[in-house]
């Protein structure tokens, strides 16, 4: 007799069990919607929800569904149509009451509560079936200029100061850094010290009687090597910071000389990811002025070696121009909790480079104040004439100012962040690198599928029509043992949707092609076991000494053919990129799944049919 021990069937049962529940979500589809979250100046509440509703019933604009989901406002809507009609709305009301709201564009799944508390959702598809979020970013050269021009600035300040130099004059300006000395002779020696540290740039003497100036800036050659610096590390620092947000297959690439594509396929929280990606936060370290009036600095006279700068509570203070260390240092950040005060806090540890000019400074300046500067480049939106507008803002101001205990360099902690949520971004952007230059985002949507419906529709059909092919083909030929193949086919099917909803995976047209290949060979093996059951009842093998045999003796034939296959998939998987690797996760999943549900679902079902009586012949 053919028969399982009861354990098999119950590890098949809840197998089943588990698939058809994490397979379940993808049937109720997703809803246009508008995400609203609040940032360090801006709360969403209820009272956040009543003046978006307003909004939006003023604009009779219907909606769908409103609440708050994970702290974040979703209002959905019946179609693409007027979500889009809305968001200008609800950006306008909002920027009526502050500039610190993010309202970005969402797919929203419509699972039912009961399902999402098993953690249960659907799977994400790629930009050529759903769409997605799509970033064109414009990287600002003249601010990378300008950058390079202040490190070259600092650079020559250190090299005239080493080499006991004296400058009447050392600045950084648009075309260059402008260094004065008091005689010609000072001037000329200058200059064979820059021709000789700083081959990349050109030393030009300023035609001037009396001040003995030099200008110093970058060629030709140097600010294009200076703008494709910061066009590929900026694309870098992009690929980390998506990394960080854990979206899978994105598309970051150069469009033209300052420009960069960042399309994110099947992303839900696209708040977060417009704010992350579109962030320049990062943190200076710089030391206190208390050499002079902040009074003085506030009525218009700064000092030369200074900069006025104000703290989160309106208090001006002022700050040397000199920094110490820079976000560009910081090489792991984590956000948590300070043990003295139990405010938030971000650990920061420098490079090298870093930590060497903090350990310098802290040596020289126990005893005395040093700031952390918080630098953010943001949108604002205000409304013009009744529409909204956008337009960038950098935002510097003092989040700490400590007295410096003791000497350190390489690990400390950063304190004075608003909220952990303000340190956990914080940690997050200083994690996966600063921004070589600022950028900001041009344009944003969510885009629909690449070729249209067309794509989603004949997709569809082409699994549907493989699939209504073999089942009309095994059931036909094979009869009872077909109608048992064709079951453990749709199974096969529900169990590769189950498992690419839990491990959240992208589906794409590659994978759709990848699970239509496995429709073709799921049934290969029931094709071998039921050959072989045919070939024992034509030797005059009983029938229940027939499907043991074809069971026992095919297996080793179908995995030889599965594994060699699978080793296909995962070269793929691992030297393969975007829709290739889409092609090669689902073919992988597809052949696993298809292993179980072809000999161990199959060979249950079988047993349950034929195994617990004597047949005199098997309908196959």
């Amino acid at each position: 007799m053919n028969r399982y021990a009861p354990w098999k069937y119950l590890l098949i049962i809840i197998i089943l069990v588990v698939g058809s529940v994490y397979a379940l979500p993808n049937l109720y589809g997703e809803d246009p919607a508008l995400q609203i979250s609040g940032g360090r100046a801006a709360e969403v509440d209820e009272s956040t929800g009543k003046i978006v509703g307003e909004a939006l019933k003023k604009a009779a604009i219907d909606v769908k569904q409103m609440g708050i989901e994970s702290g974040k406002l979703m209002v959905r809507f019946h179609d693409t149509d007027t979500q889009l009609r809305a968001a200008e709305y609800v950006k306008g009301a909002l920027s009526a009451i502050s500039n610190g709201y993010v309202v970005a564009f969402n797919l929203a799944p419509s699972t039912p509560a009961w399902l999402e508390k098993f953690n249960a959702l659907p799977m994400y598809l790629g930009l050529d079936l759903r769409g997605g979020v799509h970033f064109l970013m414009e990287v600002d050269m003249p601010a990378a200029i300008r950058q390079a021009v202040e490190g070259y600035a600092a650079d020559i300040r250190s090299l005239l100061r080493d080499n006991k130099l004296r400058y009447t004059v050392l600045r950084a300006g648009e075309q260059g850094v402008l260094a004065g000395f008091s005689s010609e002779e000072d001037r000329e020696r200058a200059h064979n010290l820059m021709r000789d540290n700083f081959q990349l740039l050109t030393v030009e003497t300023v035609n001037n009687t009396d001040r003995h100036e030099l200008l110093i800036y970058p060629g030709d050659q140097e600010i294009k090597e200076i703008q494709d610096f910061a066009l590929q590390q900026n694309i870098l620092t992009l690929r980390n910071r998506v990394n960080e947000l854990g979206v899978a297959e994105p598309v970051i690439q150069q469009q033209g000389k300052s420009r960069i594509v960042v399309q994110l396929p099947g992303v839900q929280d696209t708040a977060q990811a417009k704010r992350i990606l579109g962030a320049t936060a990062t943190l200076e370290y710089r030391a206190v002025d208390t050499e002079h009036d902040v009074e003085r600095a506030v009525a218009g006279k700064v000092p030369a070696g200074s900069r006025l700068y104000y703290e989160r509570g309106g208090r001006p203070i002022l700050l040397k121009k000199s920094v110490i260390a820079t976000g560009n240092q910081i090489i792991n950040a984590r956000s948590g909790f300070d043990q003295s005060s139990g405010s938030p806090m971000v650990s920061v540890t420098l490079d090298a480079q870093g930590a060497r000019s903090m350990l310098k400074f802290t040596k020289e300046n126990v005893g005395k104040p040093m700031a952390v500067v918080f630098i953010e480049n943001r949108s604002e939106t205000t409304l013009v004439d009744d529409k909204p507008v956008t337009r960038p803002v950098k935002v510097e101001e003092v989040v700490s100012v400590a007295t410096i205990r003791d000497v350190f360099s390489k690990r400390f902690q950063t304190t004075g962040l608003d909220s952990p949520k303000e340190a956990h971004e914080l940690a997050l952007v200083l994690r996966s690198g600063a921004l070589a230059a600022p950028i900001e985002i041009i344009e944003e949507r969510t885009v629909g599928p690449s070729l249209g419906k067309d794509n989603i529709e004949r997709g569809f059909q082409s699994v549907v029509i493989g699939f209504v092919a073999v089942l009309i083909f095994m059931a036909f030929y094979y009869r009872v043992f077909g109608l048992v193949a064709d079951l453990a086919l749709a199974l096969n099917l529900v169990l590769i949707v189950a498992i690419l909803s839990m491990l959240q995976a992208t589906l794409t047209m590659p994978g759709i092609a990848g699970i239509v290949l496995t429709v073709g060979m799921a049934v290969d093996a029931n094709v071998l076991i039921f050959e072989r059951i045919r070939e024992e009842l034509r030797n005059g093998n009983s029938p229940q000494a027939s499907i043991h045999a074809g069971y026992e003796k095919a297996f080793s034939t179908i995995a030889d053919a599965n594994i060699t296959t699978l080793i296909a998939a995962i070269v793929l998987l691992g030297y393969g990129s975007g829709p290739v690797k889409g092609f090669a996760v689902t073919l992988a999943i597809g052949i696993l799944t298809s292993m179980f549900t072809a000999i161990m679902g199959t060979r249950a079902v079988i047993n349950l049919i034929y195994g617990s009586r004597r047949v005199a012949r098997l309908m196959i």
